[in-house]
């Protein structure tokens, strides 16, 4: 909303987590240098623990940049899934050929093993790296434990990388989990910025972004420094509010009273209790208007029975009726549990799609055929972007939790289901009531890889150049091969649409070329195109 009035080239306070905006302290080189040590190394477990923003996810985004070509990497950004789910994403991320096996924890150890010593063969190497990782339980923490025993004579040949938050510290340090820790040949606890470093992160991010520091006067350091206790996350959150404000006035400069605003908003929720856990959700809720990008999605893998069943594809196209409703107050039936409002919800995205529902357990916890969820934080905006219906996680004034579907949406109102009422709300009251958290989902072609390689060729290339001439009406021969053109095709592609340009095909990325080339997908806006 304020880009083009500072004359910024890019957002300079995302929480996404960008390599180029890293501010390398002395304690961010120090935890680098373990991760890149544990790299070299010849396996074990290297170990990243911090509090909530603290810088985490993007200093493990700065390693994976650096990696040299003969890395492979399984990137695990959900584990709140059972071991043989884990071992079952894991041969998905590093693209193995699980057709006609039996589906077990044995076959996917089995399967991985022999791929684990080809690479060795090749010297390759493979890196197995789970983020949230104080989210596993204790049986996936002893089999990642078994993982480690995957060597040679003379080598591991798995590294496994753990980045959490403290509480994952707190159960490797269990009695329990001993043999697990002593596997562990490199760890590092990264903590909040002091005011020096705090002072540098400021300019820093202004001159990534192309603007002046400034913008920010330096008298205004302290304020914003206390309020955040130095945290980089909270510091963002605070930094663009406070931008927006001042856009909002048509102000060059941030002022005193539009930074007081700013914090008071962004600390609004429990201004007494300012611990770095409850940050992510605090700056959901307070800063429903800007611009949010977490590419934080995992996902889910494909295992073996349908729970629902197609209806005719011509009843997908007509499945989103226009609604024309007055606007009514948010309100959630008092005998709605979270979990029926769950089942409600996907049954409601899933009609939708002309699909339905077969079961009334966690959909994202089965089998989708040839769907996938999608599990994303963030604003409105972020939803706006991928414009179609999602799950949204809310909550009541009492504070129960419960989901609702969001069918529809414009600057003014939202369009909801809840339940088997239908409501249309104000954009202020979805945005007090959102958790921000939402599911979509999106459609797996036949031969879907995420990672593509030069020369590599299937029916899954035809897809991709199919959905890129909808996107570019770049015309090209049709191949179904993956050639270096049609990568800068998908590189730029995904430049346009704000999305990290690294050629890795994931689900934003997928669902924004079914949005623009299946024109039959049900929209949260007609107003957007593609």
């Amino acid at each position: 909303m304020y880009k083009n009035h500072f004359q910024f080239t890019e957002m300079p306070f995302s929480i996404a987590p960008n390599p180029r905006f890293l501010f390398m302290t002395q304690r961010h080189r120090e935890a680098l240098a373990h991760l890149l040590y544990g790299l070299q190394s010849d396996g074990g477990i290297v170990l990243l623990t911090g509090e909530v923003g603290t810088g985490k996810t993007t200093l493990c985004r700065s390693m994976i940049d650096q990696l040299p070509a003969k890395v492979e990497i399984a990137l695990i950004l959900n584990p709140k899934m059972s071991a043989e789910e884990l071992l079952l994403s894991i041969c998905e991320e590093f693209h193995l050929d699980l057709s006609n096996k039996v589906p077990c924890i044995k076959t996917y150890i089995d399967t991985l093993n022999i791929k684990l010593l080809a690479n060795h063969a090749d010297g390759r190497k493979a890196i197995l790296i789970i983020d949230e990782a104080q989210n596993l339980s204790m049986d996936v923490l002893e089999q990642l434990r078994l993982l480690t025993n995957l060597e040679t004579n003379t080598h591991k040949l798995l590294q496994i990388f753990l980045i959490g938050q403290p509480e994952l510290k707190e159960l490797l340090a269990r009695v329990e989990m001993r043999q697990l820790s002593q596997r562990v040949i490199a760890r590092y606890h990264l903590t909040q910025l002091n005011f020096a470093e705090f002072s540098g992160y400021i300019s820093h991010r202004m001159r990534v972004s192309g603007a002046s520091p400034l913008i920010f006067p330096e008298k205004f350091y302290k304020r914003i420094f206390k309020a955040s206790t130095g945290v980089p996350r909270l510091i963002n959150l605070i930094c663009d509010r406070a931008l927006l404000g001042a856009y909002a006035k048509g102000d060059a400069q941030v002022g005193s009273e539009v930074l007081n605003k700013a914090i008071s908003e962004v600390l609004s929720i429990n201004p007494s209790t300012r611990k770095p856990y409850i940050i992510g959700v605090i700056a959901l809720l307070a800063c429903f208007t800007l611009y949010f990008f977490i590419p934080a999605g995992s996902i889910l893998p494909a295992t073996l029975k349908s729970w629902f069943q197609r209806k005719p594809a011509m009843e997908v196209a007509a499945a989103k009726p226009e609604i024309s409703l007055p606007l009514s107050a948010l309100k959630v039936p008092e005998d709605l549990s979270n979990s029926k409002s769950k089942v409600y919800a996907f049954k409601a995205l899933f009609t939708l799609y002309g699909l339905e529902l077969m079961t009334e357990e966690d959909p994202c916890k089965q089998t989708v055929e040839a769907m996938r969820c999608f599990p994303g934080h963030g604003g409105l905006a972020d939803l706006l972007k991928i414009n179609q219906p999602v799950v949204l996680k809310l909550s009541a004034n009492s504070g129960r939790e419960y989901s609702a579907t969001l069918i529809s949406l414009d600057n003014e109102a939202a369009n909801l289901q809840i339940a088997d009422k239908l409501l249309r709300v104000s954009v202020k009251d979805l945005a007090h009531a959102w958790l921000g958290q939402y599911t979509a989902i999106w459609n797996v072609p036949r031969g879907y890889h995420k990672l593509m390689i030069e020369g590599q060729h299937g029916i899954f290339i035809n897809w991709l150049r199919h959905a890129l001439l909808a996107a570019d009406s770049i015309p090209d021969n049709g191949s179904d091969i993956y050639d270096a053109e049609l990568a800068k095709r998908l590189r730029s592609f995904q430049l346009s649409e704000g999305i990290q340009p690294d050629g890795v095909i994931g689900p934003q990325t997928m669902m924004r070329l079914a949005m623009i080339s299946n024109h039959k997908l049900p929209r949260l806006s007609s107003a957007k195109k593609g």
